[in-house]
């Protein structure tokens, strides 16, 4: 099999067959989620193909620090102190940059900063679990942050979510945003999660799932994961809105 793919009409085709089914009833949102007619092709409009430019200027300093973006002054956040980084790339392997990248996750404890939040763990005053940042000239992208815990979900009798960090990408428009989840490498409970099983490929779940890399983390500070991301094409990383 060659290297990369040949183009059809200047694109690389997605594989289609790396993403779950619709309708998975092990995983009980996609029962009333699934959609129930064929999918429709649908042009793009001019809106929806252009903006917004998303710049530095946008972007707080603090942004992209989950451990001091919402930290009261000298506070700081509970939780294994960890860097997470990778690559936003393209089917060949090309680093794509100014994307915007944002990401949300649960505390130490497995609870989110929501006021919907059910889980009885407790808040973290010093963590919000929210940052943004854009990727750089080579689509390289960095947080600091703390490792989220896992939690309980009302999906079956004794189901838990994963440690799990959600990302979300901007592309050229607001019509090009992209979401997805990360896991880390080592987690027993990445094999038990309901919504990770919808996902028969091996190969793709591997894909999401962040590789401790000791060799970028901080002595006595921070632990590194790297997490890296495709966008387009038969190598796409598994996103939750193109199923």
């Amino acid at each position: 099999m060659p290297e990369h793919p040949k183009r059809i009409g200047g694109l690389f085709p997605r594989n289609r067959d790396r993403h779950p089914p619709p309708f998975t009833p092990g995983y009980r949102s996609s029962v009333v989620r699934a959609p129930q007619f064929s999918l429709v092709s649908i042009g793009a409009s001019l809106s929806e193909l252009t903006g917004p430019v998303f710049g530095h200027d946008s972007i707080g300093t603090d942004d992209n620090d989950l451990t001091r973006n919402h930290a009261a002054k000298d506070g700081s956040p509970i939780g294994e102190r960890m860097i997470v980084y990778g690559r936003i790339r393209d089917e060949t392997g090309r680093g794509i940059p100014s994307t915007l990248v944002e990401i949300w996750q649960a505390n130490a404890g497995g609870r989110y900063h929501h006021p919907g939040e059910t889980y009885h763990a407790p808040l973290d005053p010093n963590f919000g679990g929210c940052g943004r940042t854009l990727t750089d000239d080579e689509g390289w992208y960095e947080f600091r942050t703390i490792k989220p815990g896992p939690y309980p979900w009302p999906n079956g009798v004794n189901d838990w979510r994963p440690a799990h960090i959600h990302f979300s990408l901007f592309g050229q428009s607001f019509a090009q945003r992209l979401i997805t989840q990360m896991y880390f490498e080592g987690d027993p409970l990445i094999r038990h999660c309901p919504i990770v099983n919808t996902i028969a490929d091996q190969a793709t779940i591997d894909d999401l799932v962040a590789r401790l890399d000791l060799r970028a983390s901080l002595p006595m500070d921070l632990l590194a994961y790297r997490f890296d991301l495709t966008l387009r094409g038969r190598r796409q990383t598994y996103f939750e809105n193109t199923r």
